[in-house]
């Protein structure tokens, strides 16, 4: 059995060809998404962070307003950049959102990726210290993030507080119990899979992660995620890991897929430079028939290995084409595979 969720961009554009032409249509159609999903046995709703784009950016709002209009499925992000983040106020606000959802919220976090303004992670008022790369102070941020959320007290009390205090040392409200164990981290390379599971957290893997042997995508994951779980081995954590992985899997079952998707098909891995320093190899789409779906799936040995798929969604496309994608998946897919 894997859990089954759906990853969403979030995109949106001003033409007449998108049905998600405003920030406004994007936010209350992914809500939408997620109660039509849930009602299909999907698993979990995940949403991406962007800043900067026209494309989801501040998660928490939406992931409470997620939390409130629906009752089990998984809530959660993939992933937040955490450059931009203040982890005090991360951490209240993944505390409130929790609480809403009723301890749904699975919340994907990185050190970030290429982002659409130059160091913009400026504008939100933080810059690496002396000796620090922006992707260090990422991690930092995370560390104190992941230490606010175990729920231990950390701040003086005031000697004369407007509320009466608790006895000993004050700790971030609201807390949500459990959070902690459900952070994951997003991992581009087996080096930082192997420091998440030190830290205590999730592995989340995309469909791009650095070129580190030459070898398929699949396979290279598949590496990482058992580099990721040795890891986690050497640790008392108190909680078995997660893992999840990202797909596009698109089934054609109809002739609107096939107008949509035609052309698609027999897509390879890509290989390209996400920076001046880093070689990714990008996964390929999974664009055919279910019986080849099926097929194909069984031999991607990093979808075997993971406990959790991710299946992004073009969004753009409206909240009705969106919940027939995902049936199409749960029905034809998922169940043969015995996902389901």
């Amino acid at each position: 059995m894997k859990n089954i969720g759906f990853l969403s961009f979030g995109h949106w554009t001003p033409s007449p060809h998108s049905q998600t032409r405003s920030a406004s249509d994007v936010l209350l159609q992914s809500i939408d998404l997620a109660v039509a999903a849930e009602e299909l046995g999907v698993d979990g709703a995940y949403y991406r962070v962007h800043h900067f784009a026209r494309q989801l950016a501040s998660p928490f709002p939406l992931l409470a307003a997620v939390g409130a209009k629906t009752d089990r499925i998984e809530i959660g992000t993939g992933v937040i950049d955490m450059r931009y983040e203040n982890p005090l106020y991360f951490a209240e606000d993944a505390g409130a959102a929790d609480l809403i959802a009723k301890g749904r919220l699975q919340l994907g976090i990185s050190r970030g990726s290429p982002e659409q303004a130059v160091e913009g992670w400026r504008h939100f008022g933080y810059q690496p210290a002396e000796g620090e790369s922006d992707a260090d102070m990422g991690r930092r941020h995370t560390e104190v993030a992941l230490q606010v959320l175990s729920g231990q007290g950390f701040a003086e009390p005031s000697p004369r507080p407007m509320f009466p205090n608790p006895p000993g040392l004050l700790r971030l409200e609201p807390h949500s119990e459990g959070l902690r164990q459900r952070i994951w981290w997003g991992a581009g390379s087996d080096a930082t899979a192997r420091w998440a599971a030190s830290r205590g957290m999730n592995l989340m893997s995309s469909t791009l992660k650095d070129d580190e042997t030459g070898e398929p995508f699949h396979i290279q994951q598949a590496k990482q995620i058992q580099a990721f779980r040795d890891e986690w081995a050497k640790h008392d954590h108190g909680f078995a890991p997660r893992v999840s992985v990202s797909r596009s899997i698109l089934p054609i079952v109809s002739d609107q897929d096939r107008a949509y998707f035609l052309g698609q098909r027999d897509s390879k891995d890509q290989i390209g430079m996400i920076d001046e320093k880093t070689r990714a190899i990008f996964g390929r789409s999974f664009t055919a028939e279910p019986e080849v779906l099926v097929e194909e799936l069984a031999k991607d040995e990093a979808v075997q290995a993971a406990d959790t798929v991710l299946v992004t969604v073009p969004n753009q496309l409206g909240v009705d084409y969106n919940a027939h994608i995902l049936e199409s998946l749960v029905e034809h897919v998922a169940k043969p595979l015995g996902w389901k």
